[in-house]
């Protein structure tokens, strides 16, 4: 099946939804690989869904979930809902070597507000420290971060659970005789 401009230009706009204003921003001009075993666009209402297996990538990009639909506005992207067992999803972070990673079993991206959802079991790994609960927030706006617990989830008595590593620190050259 040919993709068409506007396909396309969803298919681009759903590589959003990694935390934009950390990412990679040379992913951005790279081209977009889109693997599904269904693709159902509608034209009209302006929404793509991608079933079976889903696996995105572009650049440093990569997004894999069971159903991916996208969601676009006169002004573009609007919503892309991954849902998985679990998503996932893994990019460099700009100008490090370093990645960020999360796992849900739904990710919402609101494409106006620059929004992601981490929904279920939800864990964040941003190089060696990471967070955990039932509900992850992340606005890229304002880098702003909201993890909420659950009882029954994963964690002891349905907390938030957080791993936060020290920085390794710079030797520091012997002092002089």
């Amino acid at each position: 099946m040919r993709l068409s401009s506007i396909a396309l230009l969803i298919v681009c706009c759903a590589a959003l939804p990694v935390s934009p204003a950390l990412a990679e921003k040379a992913d951005r001009d790279k081209p977009i690989n889109l693997e599904a075993d269904t693709v159902t666009l509608d034209d009209i209402r302006k929404i793509s869904v991608y079933e079976g297996n889903v696996i995105l990538s572009q650049g440093t990009l990569l997004l894999r979930a069971d159903r991916v639909q996208v969601t676009q506005n006169e002004r573009g992207l609007e919503k892309v809902i991954a849902i998985g067992r679990p998503v996932f999803f893994r990019q460099k972070l700009d100008d490090r070597e370093e990645f960020i990673e999360g796992y849900a079993s739904r990710m919402e991206y609101e494409g106006t507000n620059n929004q992601l959802e981490l929904i279920g079991e939800a864990r964040l790994r941003r190089g060696p420290d990471e967070l955990r609960g039932a509900q992850i927030s992340y606005n890229a706006n304002t880098e702003f971060y909201k993890v909420v617990g659950q009882a029954g989830a994963q964690t002891p008595a349905g907390r938030v659970r957080a791993v936060i590593r020290p920085k390794p620190r710079a030797e520091q050259p012997p002092p002089a005789p």
